[in-house]
């Protein structure tokens, strides 16, 4: 019988438990897969804790990669012994899980399972920030928080494949040198200095076009101090906690901005959409100008672990749980 990671009860890394679960067959539409590797994301611990309520029990995880071992009824594209990978699909903290064909992609020859895995979702991510919530331009300043991080290590790279001037705060030594590596062209500690000042004394004064900020809480001050006229702040997640109401008119004093809370769901609404964002991540990685780090690898009866190291900012690049 195979194993997974299930959830009986919300909590803290703790109520994570080894439980021997049989998915079943695919259904119409569906995949069965052998995994090679589930990705660990922040949503994951938000489902754990029950910040996001999902009905109990459920096995946690929605980001893999392994071999198709049965295709359900209907499924033309896919066929047992391809590779593939997706995101969005509840259950992937497993040996072997039930996928959507919708949500999967073929894995090119030349790329691992593991680098698969790695990419999807928080590579997606990565990808919608700087290619359709705020389109980065040739010569555009930006600013990305946590940029040692999954996300942050692929919006500097992306950033800079498109021209960009990448600014971005780590906490670190350790991650300052992983985002330079990354492409960086200044890297800010904030557990140094005020992050929002050394932004504007950086850009002359005039702040950054855009700030792709996945702290929340704790950064959303500054980031919106950080702008330009018109600028645009992603707050796309919330890693420090949820970020209290925003007054409107804030907006307006700060200089007629943006702010919008995008999530992945809704930049990938066709089947027309994820390939073109797979599409465009997997040729990146293959001529070698994205570098999907990946930080650790844990065993899937060490689920706990990682969750305690994500959440106590002491990784950098991306997880993997290994079956």
């Amino acid at each position: 019988m195979p194993t997974a990671v299930q959830v009986t009860r919300t909590g803290g890394p703790e109520v994570l438990e080894l439980a021997e679960i049989e998915p079943g067959p695919p259904g119409a539409g569906e995949l069965l897969v052998d995994l090679a590797a589930a990705g660990v994301n922040y949503i994951d611990t938000y489902q754990r804790q029950g910040i996001y309520p999902i009905d109990l029990p459920f096995v946690l995880g929605s980001e893999g990669a392994g071999t198709v071992v049965e295709t359900g009824e209907g499924v033309t594209e896919f066929a047992p012994g391809d590779r593939v990978t997706w995101q969005g699909v509840l259950g992937s903290y497993a040996q072997r899980a039930v996928v959507p064909a919708s949500a999967s992609v073929k894995v090119p020859d030349d790329v691992s399972d593991e680098i698969a895995a790695a990419t999807m979702l928080q590579g997606m991510t990565a990808h919608y920030l700087v290619r359709s919530t705020y389109e980065v331009r040739a010569g555009d300043d930006i600013l990305v928080h946590a940029a040692a991080g999954g996300v942050g290590l692929l919006l500097v790279q992306l950033a800079k494949a498109r021209g960009a001037r990448v600014l971005c705060t780590v906490s670190t030594d350790e991650k300052a040198e992983l985002a330079r590596g990354a492409g960086a062209d200044h890297v800010i500690r904030y557990d140094r200095e005020d992050f929002a000042a050394a932004t504007r004394e950086l850009t002359d004064g005039e702040g950054v076009a855009a700030v792709y900020d996945g702290v929340g809480k704790s950064t959303v001050d500054g980031s919106l101090a950080s702008l330009k006229i018109r600028g645009t702040l992603a707050l796309f997640g919330a890693a420090s906690g949820p970020v209290p109401p925003i007054d409107p008119q804030r907006l307006n004093s700060g200089g007629s901005l943006f702010l919008t809370r995008p999530t992945l769901g809704h930049y990938l609404r066709t089947r027309e959409e994820l390939d073109w964002r797979a599409g465009e991540l997997f040729a990146a990685v293959r001529d070698g100008s994205l570098n999907v780090r990946i930080g650790g690898r844990y065993p899937l009866a060490d689920a706990r672990k990682a969750h305690e190291d994500l959440q106590g900012r002491r990784t950098t690049g991306k997880l993997l749980l290994i079956p």
